[in-house]
């Protein structure tokens, strides 16, 4: 387990029992009481909890840790479908590019891509996003053009939403829009916790020629609070091998593409 593997833990642990203890959170964890007294010095320092003598109580903010330091339960999965995804964008394509661990992995090999040829003008890619640490990370490749939206920023995700995020995407043209979803059913569609994200990666999709959904089989056959899209807007889904057949079936009976990887 590495150390944001273990802040994840820890924020778990703390938002349930509202308080922890350096030695029988080292115990249940089988780290040292000075792993454990580090990161809860480092998570006070960013306020997602309160330090007190001899261990640490919940903060009076959410517990989810922020984007960049959250880890994927499916990591592995997540970046063969990202690079799956990825090899899909053809170069100089301007791509929307939500938020989420899957949307960080593919903004990722995207940018490490081989520059298009010495006689191209302009840049190897364009990136819409509403996701902060996307736009962070990106931001000084010279060989991309990484545009925000703007818009109000979210602890938990640290995507920007709001009116201004989807004032900004109206006026925008997509090649193609990569999201990653909450879940994704057959019937219902695409969808997602909250209504602002959903909201933003709505217009994503209605503003691309290409909508790529990735999301790993824990996604599919689900269905989550607010609507991003019914199926007929998705062109293709990229998700894991562990996705069931029979129900990756009824996504290409839908008339979806579907890789598997």
């Amino acid at each position: 387990m590495n150390r944001y593997e273990r802040w994840n833990l820890l924020l778990e642990l703390v938002a349930e029992a509202g308080r922890l203890d350096v030695s029988e959170t080292a115990r249940k964890l089988g780290v040292s009481a000075a792993t454990i007294r580090r990161d809860f010095d480092e998570l006070s320092d960013q306020q997602l909890l309160s330090r007190t003598r001899g261990g640490v109580i919940a903060h009076s903010v959410s517990y989810d840790l922020p984007q960049r330091y959250k880890v994927a339960q499916h990591a592995p999965d997540n970046q063969r479908i990202a690079s799956a995804a990825a090899a899909l964008v053809p170069v100089g394509a301007t791509i929307g590019l939500n938020g989420g661990t899957t949307t960080t992995e593919v903004a990722r090999v995207l940018a490490n891509r081989p520059d298009p040829p010495s006689g191209r003008r302009g840049p190897a890619f364009t990136l819409v996003t509403n996701a902060l640490n996307i736009a962070h990370e990106l931001a000084v490749r010279p060989h991309l053009h990484v545009v925000t939206t703007g818009g109000s920023a979210s602890a938990e995700s640290y995507e920007l939403v709001g009116p201004v995020a989807t004032g900004m995407l109206a006026d925008v043209a997509l090649d193609v829009a990569v999201l990653g979803v909450d879940a994704l059913d057959v019937k219902h569609g695409a969808s997602a916790h909250g209504e602002g994200e959903a909201a933003v990666n709505r217009l994503m999709a209605a503003k691309a020629r290409q909508v790529i959904v990735v999301a790993d089989s824990s996604k599919l056959g689900r269905r989550a609070f607010a609507l991003v899209c019914p199926l007929s807007q998705i062109n293709i889904l990229v998700t894991d091998s562990a996705a069931p057949a029979e129900l990756t079936a009824q996504f290409a009976d839908a008339g979806l593409r579907v890789i598997r990887v």
